[in-house]
Parts: structure tokens; sequence; C-alpha cells
């Protein structure tokens, strides 16, 4: 099967199944109810799926310490639950996308429990160990400030394990062949059962040389092409997404020079970017990291995101610039983590205004590559600062005003549901917003069937276009003769902007708005003037055929209408 490129032109929802919709009443989300909502998300538009860990698991990194990769863990329901599920969304025209968590395991695992035990057991080298603690065991932690040490001294063991994340989370040998061939076993057991990609956790880690006396990993990027290959060859279209917060001069070794390695990479030099454009109306340094990350193969695409299940790391930005995010996104010490990030949800962090909210969605659907939602964004649900770490920006979906925002019919649910303040599921939640035409939820069901209407932003190449004000952003994307441009002002006062769209002749001269009615035609200098008010934006297609005939109508040139091929 020949792989269609599908996700070029996506748009991906990530939830969590624990969390999502409970059916049978326990207090937890399950498959069950996740399927009963699948009619949900095929109305929002949603193309593709993508499920947090759901495996087997103690529960003590929400999921993310995985103790048995090949089944469901019995929280959530069933295999055959997962089948049905995976099925109805086939059936809707949707496609699933997993986590695969392959840099650890739980220290639950049996694989674990028999390499602690037993020296001479196979699993002994699936797993990285040293007789003494390393020198550098206090270096390299994913989360300073609670983790303390990479090595950890285990007992039964009698030797020091290596865990890049928490010490219950032992990595994986990947060097291993062994280790290698159980991983192409995990991804084909899954991709049997209806799973069309993976969301692949933490990759640097995982082609990255471990050991005491490794310093500096070297990165095994060959084994990003052996997965590749696997997945095509169990199922041409399937894909990998991969979660690498490198820098943009490593980008091709993880796509690969003729793409054969990842499909998908999120782009989280735009996303820290991006968040700084946002809190200093300067978007200068956002179109730097957009032309950073502009080199690709054809084949490969950029995962956007604006947030998601973890803190929004600002490790990349400079210190005055991540300062500035922090005193507008941030300022209390209590809604940052790990000393490099913010651990609030998006639309307390720009004060539940929904025109803001309309400019934030509206560059994410309309920056190089392809959107990630993260459920609860098309709501604007916030978040519990109560909650320890990552877990505030975890809680669950609000469908409703009915007890637990009607998502478990339980008095206890996994984990407490927002209530009560502007964030409680008695104001926020779905049914809510379903029955107000100008609600962020309509809003979003509208923007995400535009955004498939313009396949140029997944598909073409794009050029930004200069403006003399950094608060405004103008971009063009280019397609089989296609044009499409869009605008957006960051500040929060109007602004006036000229420009040029740097399409020639007469298809050039008119730009026809998508949201409304906002149509530009060319002043007597041949340019584009607009006003556009604070936190504004505008999608235009460029010489679109339906008003170029209604112009040329009303002008009685018929005969100079261009012609413009449809998409």
């Amino acid at each position: 099967m020949i792989n269609d490129l599908w996700y070029k032109n996506a748009v991906i929802y990530c939830l969590s199944v624990e969390t999502f919709m409970d059916a049978n009443g326990d207090g937890v989300g399950d498959f069950q109810g996740l399927a009963r909502r699948l009619d949900y998300l095929h109305g929002l538009g949603v193309s593709a799926v993508w499920l947090m860990p759901f495996q087997k698991s103690p529960g003590r990194d929400d999921g993310y310490d995985v103790s048995d990769y090949y089944g469901v863990d019995p929280r959530y329901g069933t295999l055959g639950d997962f089948v049905e599920f995976t099925h109805a969304a086939k059936q809707r025209g949707m496609r699933v996308l997993i986590d695969l968590v392959i840099n650890h395991t739980s220290d639950q695992h049996p694989w674990f429990q028999e390499a602690r035990r037993d020296p001479a057991s196979k699993y002994r080298d699936w797993y990285v160990w040293s007789k003494k603690k390393p020198k550098n065991a206090d270096q390299g932690m994913v989360f300073p400030g609670v983790q303390k040490t990479t090595w950890t001294y285990d007992d039964v063991a009698k030797a020091y394990y290596f865990h890049r994340f928490y010490d219950f989370q032992p990595d994986l040998n990947t060097s291993n062949p062994a280790v290698q061939a159980e991983i192409l076993k995990i991804m084909g057991f899954w991709i049997q059962l209806g799973v069309s990609g993976f969301r692949m956790d933490a990759v640097p880690f995982i082609i990255g040389t471990k050991g005491a006396d490794v310093t500096t990993p070297t990165e095994q990027y060959d084994m990003l092409r052996t997965f590749r290959e696997f997945m095509q060859w169990r199922q041409g279209d399937s894909i990998a997404l991969a979660e690498a917060n490198v820098l943009p001069e490593t980008d091709m070794q993880y796509f690969g020079s003729d793409g054969d390695r990842m499909h998908m990479m999120f782009n989280f030099q735009v996303n820290q970017n991006l968040f700084y454009a946002l809190a200093a109306a300067d978007t200068r340094p956002l179109v730097k990291a957009m032309k950073a990350t502009k080199p690709r193969p054809a084949t490969a695409q950029w995962g956007l995101f604006l947030r998601n299940h973890d803190e929004l790391d600002l490790g990349r930005l400079e210190e005055e610039q991540r300062q500035a995010v922090f005193a507008a996104f941030g300022p209390d010490e209590s809604m940052q983590l790990y000393d490099r990030g913010i651990r609030r949800r998006l639309a307390p962090m720009l004060g539940g205004d929904q025109r803001r909210l309309e400019l934030a969605y509206s560059l994410l659907f309309t920056l190089p590559g392809t959107p990630v939602l993260r459920y609860g964004d098309e709501i604007g649900m916030g978040d519990d600062l109560s909650l320890p770490e990552r877990n505030c920006a975890r809680t669950p979906m609000q469908w409703s005003n009915e007890p637990h925002g009607g998502f478990t019919k339980s008095d206890k649910p996994v984990m407490p549901v927002i209530s009560g303040g502007p964030w409680g599921y008695e104001h926020v939640n779905a049914a809510i917003q379903r029955r107000h035409p100008q609600s962020l939820l309509n809003w979003t069901e509208r923007i995400i069937r535009m955004r498939k209407e313009v396949p140029e932003v997944g598909w073409g190449d794009f050029e930004v276009i200069t403006t003399r004000d950094p608060a405004v952003l103008v971009v063009r994307y280019d397609w089989r003769n296609n044009s499409v441009l869009f605008v957006h002002n960051l500040g929060d006062t109007p602004r006036e902007v000229a420009f040029a769209t740097g399409v020639d002749g007469e298809h050039g001269k008119v730009l026809v708005d998508l949201l409304g009615n906002d149509h530009l035609d060319v002043d007597d200098k041949g340019k584009h003037r607009l006003v556009i008010e604070g936190w504004g934006y505008r999608w235009y297609r460029v010489g679109g055929l339906d008003y170029l005939l209604r112009r040329s109508e009303i002008d009685g040139v018929d005969d100079k209408m261009p012609a413009h091929p449809a998409p």
C-alpha cells in the first residue's frame, strides 16, 4: 500500500481515555465512553484521534509508566473494547494514533522485575546498569526540581539502574537489538488492531546511547529508519509523529534527508516563539523560527500545537524572552514548573478572552504544518493549579452542567473535575456552547472546516510578507497555482498595514475573505491596505474565482477575468 500522506492536511485531536468519558460509572474514563463521543469528534471535523497511554500501568506518571505493552488497562476496558473503538472511528473516516512509550518501562514491568532478580536473565541487558554510581548521576534529569538523579540503586539487583525520567521508570537499553525487535513487535501488534500510527514519546532519548560511561549521548538515527520501514511494510499509510525538542540544525536528521525516517515532528521551536509573540506582540523571533524550520523533505510534516499534556517548555527562548512569557502568562510560581515552563492551559493564560483565543487558534491552523488540538481546547477549558505538577491541565472533559461535568455518574472521579469559578463545568462545557452560535466550540468547528478547504497550508510552500509592524504577521502559501494569505494582528490595538501579495498579474490583485466579507482590492499604488482590529485575523484566498466573477459582472469585463483553477 502506498502512503497517501493523509497527515499533510489533517487535524489531530489528543485525549486521555482516562479523563474523557466514563460509560460504566466507576469514575474512570473508558473506551466505551470514548466510542459514545466519536460523533462529537466527527462533528468537530477531527481527522485523527491521538490517545495518550492506555496500556496496563501502575499509573504513577499518567500511564507513561507502562507495565504491559500488549493490553489495555482493565480500568479502561478490554482489547475487544479497543478494537470496537478503532472500528467505529474508521467507519466515521477518522484514524487512531496511540502513544508509543518505549524509552522506559514501569519498574513493575515483568521485564524489569526479572532483570533485577536474575543477572543471567536475557532481560538484564534490556536495561542499563552500573555497579558504581556514575559521576554524572546528578545531570540530565527531565524533571529538575522534582527529580534528584538519573541513577538509582536497586537492592535486589545490587546495582544502579539508569532512568532519564522518574526513578520508577527505568530506561530500556534501546541499543540492544533484542529490545529493538520487541519495539517492532509492539508496533505491529497495535497496527494489526486498527492503529494508523504512533506519537513516539521522547525520541532523542530513545535513539541516544546510554551507559555509565556516556557523558554526551550519540544519536543512532538509523533506528528511526528501521521503525519507518517496518511501519510501511505493515501498513503503508501508518505514520510516526516524533516528540523531539531539538534544534533546527538537527531536524533533517530526524526526518531523514530522503524523508525515510520520521513522518512528522512536533515543532517546539515555533511553539515557544509563538508564545513569545503572543506575550510581546513581536512576531520577529517567530518568523525566524518558521524560516529555520522550513527545510524538510516533501513527505515530512510538522505537528503544530499550542498547549499539550506537558508544561509549556520555554527552554529554547532567550532569558529576556522567557521572562516576558512568564510575566504575561505565568507570573506566579504556582503556575511554573521544572524551572523552564508554564503548566497552565491556554484559556486561563489568555484571560478567557475569546478574541485572543480565536487569534491563537487561527495562528495554530495557519502556521506551516498540521494542527494538533488537545481535548477541551475547543471549549476553552481551564486548569486546577491545586493539583500537583502537570495534573493541573489534565482534568476530566467538561461535557455539561450535570454533576462532575457529565464526565461520570460516580461521586469519585479519577481526578477532580473543575468546579466553581470562571472555569468550572457549570459555565464551561460542550452542551452549553453547542447551543450558542458564536461560542468557541462552534467557532472551532467552522475554522476546522475552513482549514481543510485550504490545503495550501498543509501541502504548499510559504512566504512571510514583510510589514513595517512587528505585531502583524502576513503569510502566503502557494500550491498548484493557488494561493492563500493570512493576516494576524498580535497587538491589542488596531493596526493599519499595507502589503503586496507577491502574486503577479490580475490574479494577485483581489483578496477574497474566507471568513467574512472583508474582501480587498489593490489601491492606486498596487498595495493591499488593511485596518485590522486588535487581536484580529483574516483568511484570504488570492484571486478567488467567485468574487472575480461577481466583480467582472458588475464591471462588465468578463473577458478580462483570469483563469484560476480550483484546488
